[in-house]
């Protein structure tokens, strides 16, 4: 492809400091950063590649900064995100057999779903409550199977991560949320690392992105620390319709091809 001129790489980096804003609180800043790189006329391929690499400087500043703030032991949730990061290896490997149509068809109800969780159960707030699955087994199987889809697909990781933390795991919300970042690191990781073995990286343009997705996660990252749930639920939900929306506004779901839309 041709190299991208000085005003495109800087809407980029706008485009991905927003996002890093966004991904930072609620999840969802592929749906900034995706359609802005096809605009510039990135390749798919490319797209989802270089994706992975901004994402990893803004799922990784988030998460230096939730630790900074003691919302997070990095160190003891370091074996959840190799498992997240284990999923998404496989998940980024098998993308040409997994039926991708079908989870294009899904995603936009499960997201809804998502916003319509946080939005009407009234007890989603600060605070622990109780656990459904053990730690053990939370991160044997819901934190893999979430890494799987992230390297399989990828918009609305954040949101199912946070949903899960919250709805079993017992987490008040700015802790899921803290958790949240890296455990989407390590899923970043390992689908970063299938795309660079198969050269669909884009350096100068993820580095570009990467810098606005560092900045806006820190600013995203101490929003969220002091609003605490007042910010985080209604973000959440936004995102999770803005996304289904998106998605939904796709000429190429398969749902618009049923309809006959």
């Amino acid at each position: 492809m041709e190299e991208l001129g000085l005003l495109i790489l800087l809407l980029l980096f706008m485009a991905a400091l927003l996002a890093g804003f966004i991904d930072a609180i609620a999840g969802g800043g592929g749906m900034v950063t995706i359609p802005a790189m096809l605009l510039a006329g990135i390749p798919p391929l490319q797209v989802l590649g270089t994706n992975k690499l901004q994402s990893l400087f803004g799922s990784g500043s988030a998460s230096l900064s939730y630790a900074r703030h003691g919302h997070v032991d990095l160190r003891a949730q370091l074996p959840m995100a190799l498992t997240a990061a284990l999923g998404a290896v496989a998940g980024a490997l098998l993308a040409t057999v997994v039926p991708a149509e079908a989870l294009k068809t899904v995603l936009p109800f499960l997201l809804i779903g998502i916003a319509l969780y946080f939005g009407f159960k009234p007890d989603v707030g600060e605070l622990d409550r109780h656990r459904r699955l053990s730690a053990t087994a939370f991160a044997l199987t819901f934190v893999p199977a979430i890494g799987f889809y992230d390297g399989v697909f990828g918009p609305g990781t954040g949101s199912f991560l946070m949903l899960g933390f919250i709805a079993l795991a017992g987490y008040g919300v700015l802790k899921a949320t803290a958790h949240t970042k890296f455990l989407n690191f390590g899923s970043n990781v390992g689908a970063f690392a299938v795309f660079l073995a198969h050269g669909a990286i884009l350096w100068k343009v993820g580095l570009v992105m990467g810098a606005g997705q560092f900045l806006g996660a820190q600013l995203g990252s101490r929003y969220a620390m002091k609003k605490g749930a007042r910010i985080i639920k209604p973000l959440l939900v936004i995102v999770s319709v803005a996304l289904a929306i998106r998605l939904l506004a796709d000429p190429t779901h398969p749902l618009r091809a049923w309809l006959g839309i």
